[in-house]
């Protein structure tokens, strides 16, 4: 009996049909093709459907409650405990239904820096699953590193077995479980592949603090003196469209820890949105989405397999996953330095907050604790049209340890390497959602371009009168008017409406951080 299936019974998983190991990109993509479990598009992509669930499932994710987690985790809505017995029983399930079925395994690794790199394996029941998690994770350099893996951490992927809510004692048939100790992800019931990214990364924010590692879900890129950027923020504000950057290299899109060596991507693939993806506006991500990607649930033509991204018929959160290697100025190794600028992106459905603004230390914790946002519509289930929220540290999904754990860590990096932050508004302007229209992206652009290069370093600031935030009077390549964002209202009274209702927002949900100083408190939006 070899290795692998020895490691594979002692998870309880025998009398499988086929087992198909560490296949490649090319024989996935055709056996995924065979399988029907999805076809090919106009550009070599391969186009896959994730059934009931396009999006993640936040109230359908648990983590086991037990020794290694009991006094650690921030248990409540988002870290929903699930029992040891409970666990055994979908486990089991697992167990149960693997038998007789066809087993794609990849083994690879979370983290670019070898220092601190997570070995994983995931065993899927489709073979695009298994290309799903080669694309994303950092893949072995070579023979010897495939010989030598030792998984730290498996993820049994079983998208098409269903919870019995009843029996199972799930919320409803799907459920992603972590349990720490015995170092075990279950997915099942969804077929939507950012299931697989989010609950790794979720594994690395649990287990680098530990290691002085602060864990971020943000993209980063570097300009040509070796400058790096972080760009912070949830699904659908900008952090891929933003960091994608033909002036600067990609470290990566959406995961990141930051060492005392500097930063390194937790990935070796990105996860785009593409609603509305054109060659004109985003085309780093158009033209890396080739042979080897994956795009799922977009509309595209039975005849000529053209994908029409435009199209929300499906979801509005259509995807795209591809490599690293697609982009053409990545940073490989995705490894990077200090970062010398710090941008939190939020797509603001209120319209009132500006499209850019510095922060004082103090103003960069309140608002990143604070972590609001929009969730837009078609990244969690139930999300039909932006929903303003306050997501701590940008990442509440995904953060198993307690908020202001990661804020410590994130402030005393920021003091220690002088680093300048940023607010971006990437959301509504001249009028709340409905009402007013999205930021164009080309100004978005040249802002954050501003900002990395120095030119606002030059400019003249004025405090916002709501929010406190400092604003730039001026800003090349973007129209002045932009810059105040009540200019943009035709009704200035319902503006100061809305700015003051968002100002009163953030106030009620800071008053769940009592812990935090007087100073970061006071640097908040001001409240009649």
């Amino acid at each position: 009996m070899d290795l692998l299936t020895q490691q594979l019974n002692h998870l309880g998983l025998s009398n499988w049909k086929g087992l198909y190991v560490n296949w490649s990109s090319p024989r996935l993509v055709e056996e995924a093709i065979k399988r029907q479990e999805g076809v090919m598009a106009h550009n070599g992509s391969l186009i896959v459907k994730t059934g009931d669930r396009t999006g993640r499932s936040p109230r359908d994710r648990y983590i086991v409650e037990e020794p290694s987690t009991r006094d650690h985790i921030a248990w409540g809505k988002v870290n929903q405990p699930m029992p040891e017995a409970q666990f055994d029983r979908l486990l089991g399930k697992i167990q149960s239904y693997f038998q007789g079925k066809d087993l794609f395994v990849q083994d690879l690794f979370a983290g670019q820096d070898p220092e601190y790199r997570l070995p994983i394996r995931v065993v899927s029941e489709l073979a695009w699953g298994a290309l799903f998690a080669r694309t994303m994770f950092v893949r072995p350099a070579g023979a010897a590193e495939v010989k030598h893996h030792r998984p730290e951490f498996t993820v049994l992927h079983a998208p098409l077995l269903h919870a019995d809510s009843e029996r199972d004692g799930t919320r409803s048939h799907v459920f992603v479980v972590i349990h720490f100790s015995r170092k075990l992800i279950l997915i099942g019931g969804t077929m939507y592949g950012g299931e697989i990214k989010k609950s790794i990364f979720s594994v690395m924010n649990f287990l680098l603090p530990f290691k002085q590692v602060f864990p971020m879900h943000c993209s980063a890129n570097v300009g040509a003196a070796g400058d790096v950027a972080l760009f912070f923020g949830l699904s659908g504000t900008g952090k891929t469209s933003l960091s994608a950057d033909p002036e600067r290299k990609l470290i990566g899109d959406d995961e990141h820890g930051w060492s005392e060596k500097g930063i390194f991507n937790f990935e070796g693939g990105c996860y785009a949105k593409t609603i509305r993806l054109s060659p004109e506006k985003e085309p780093q991500i158009y033209h890396a989405i080739r042979f080897g990607s994956i795009t799922e649930n977009v509309v595209y033509d039975p005849e000529t397999r053209m994908i029409d991204y435009d199209s929300d018929a499906i979801t509005e959160n259509t995807r795209a996953t591809y490599p690293l290697e697609h982009i053409d100025n990545i940073q490989l190794p995705a490894i990077g330095g200090h970062p010398r600028n710090v941008l939190f992106l939020t797509a603001d459905a209120f319209g009132v907050l500006p499209p850019i603004a510095k922060l004082t230390p103090e103003m960069a914790m309140y608002h990143f604790i604070s972590g609001y946002t929009s969730k837009l519509a078609g990244t969690e289930t139930g999300i039909d049209e932006p929903v303003a929220t306050f997501s701590e540290c940008f990442a509440a999904p995904f953060l198993p340890l307690p908020a202001t754990q990661y804020a410590e860590m994130l402030g005393e990096k920021m003091r220690h390497h002088k680093v300048n932050v940023w607010l971006v508004n990437t959301g509504w302007s001249g009028g709340a959602y409905g009402v007013g229209q999205r930021i164009d992206i080309r100004y978005t652009r040249a802002m954050v371009k501003a900002a990395l290069n120095g030119d606002l370093d030059r400019a003249d600031f004025r405090p916002d009168p709501i929010f406190g935030v400092l604003v730039p009077t001026a800003c090349p390549g973007v129209p002045g008017e932009i810059l105040n964002p009540r200019h943009t209202w035709k009704d200035k009274a319902a503006y100061d409406r809305k700015a003051r209702e968002l100002a009163q927002r953030f106030h009620e949900n800071f008053k769940r951080f009592p812990a935090a100083s007087d100073a970061v408190k006071a640097a908040g939006p001001k409240v009649d």
